[in-house]
């Protein structure tokens, strides 16, 4: 039997009349009939009973219908699932992103994902570069976010935005007394550091190393968020990344880009050999607007 056969034989069956059958396929009922006839013909055998205008189906009828309907069923979910991909809101998104990401660009490009696809679903985490590498290769998470490039053979990185290293300076300090770029050899403030090992730490270290400088510092931090927090609570002053920046609270801060100029990429990494669905790419879009919307929250 062929597809549309079986379409119009589990119509009839459900509505035991021509008519019946043709207003739930949207067809005529000289289609449904002919359909009909073609298929009874294909089989060798009479799968109706025509009596007074009525179907009455046969013995066979009856036993090919147990299994149609359930085919009928799993055509129906298959329409429905091609349907959900065509509209990218079927598949359930994994997207991880380190902790600063998680705190600033995910938020809003979420917000403005989840409006535009209702039915979508994503499964939200944040973690490390290194862990997030191992989290694309092992197949347990679709893209990710971060401020490094891991030049790992099996990850494939896109910079989606970029903006420069922010100088966080306490109100009150002689860093934020002024505005504009702030010269690494005018930070006297106490610096909240990063380690030497992290990506943005090296670059702030190296710059002021070619400068000849040493800033102060006690406190050496993990994260960005930690950075941004220390600052606010007046124990110093911090170099971050703009999207740690832009989430500061400027009734304590005032921010300033550093020079010499510090620019900083954000990733969007995958694996090089899973291509994203249709609902991860429409998702990349939002994480792209949300990356500069932040940046120009800096200007």
């Amino acid at each position: 039997m062929r597809l549309r056969h079986i379409e119009v034989f589990h119509a009839v069956m459900q509505a035991g009349t021509i008519s019946g059958a043709a207003q739930l396929l949207h067809i005529s009922q000289p289609a449904v009939t002919k359909v009909l006839q073609h298929c009874e013909l294909q089989l060798g055998m009479p799968l109706f009973d025509r009596v007074r205008g009525k179907l009455y189906p046969t013995p066979e009828a009856e036993r090919l219908f147990v299994e149609i309907d359930k085919l009928n069923r799993d055509l129906v979910s298959i329409r429905r699932l091609a349907a959900n991909l065509r509209s990218g809101e079927s598949e359930q998104v994994r997207l991880v992103a380190t902790p600063t990401l998680g705190a600033t660009v995910i938020p809003q490009a979420m917000s403005q994902w989840c409006r535009a696809y209702p039915q979508a679903r994503c499964v939200l985490a944040t973690n490390h570069t290194r862990e997030i590498v191992s989290a694309l290769l092992l197949g347990e998470a679709d893209l990710a976010l971060s401020l490094q490039d891991p030049r790992h053979p099996g990850i494939r990185s896109e910079s989606i935005a970029s903006g420069p290293m922010v100088a966080l300076c306490p109100l009150g300090s002689p860093e934020a007394a002024a505005e504009g770029p702030l010269p690494l050899g005018q930070i006297h403030s106490e610096l909240v550091a990063l380690p030497a090992d992290d990506p943005l730490g090296s670059v702030v270290l190296n710059a002021c190393e070619a400068q000849g400088l040493q800033p102060r510092s006690r406190l050496t931090v993990q994260t960005y968020q930690l950075a941004r927090s220390l600052v606010e609570a007046g124990l110093g002053l911090a170099i971050v990344d703009p999207f740690t920046a832009a989430g500061a609270d400027r009734s304590r801060l005032r921010l300033r880009p550093v020079a010499p100029h510090l620019p900083v990429q954000l990733y969007l990494l995958s694996a090089a050999n899973a291509p994203l669905a249709q609902t991860a790419r429409r998702l990349v879009r939002f994480l792209g607007d949300a990356a500069k919307d932040n940046l120009e929250t800096l200007a």
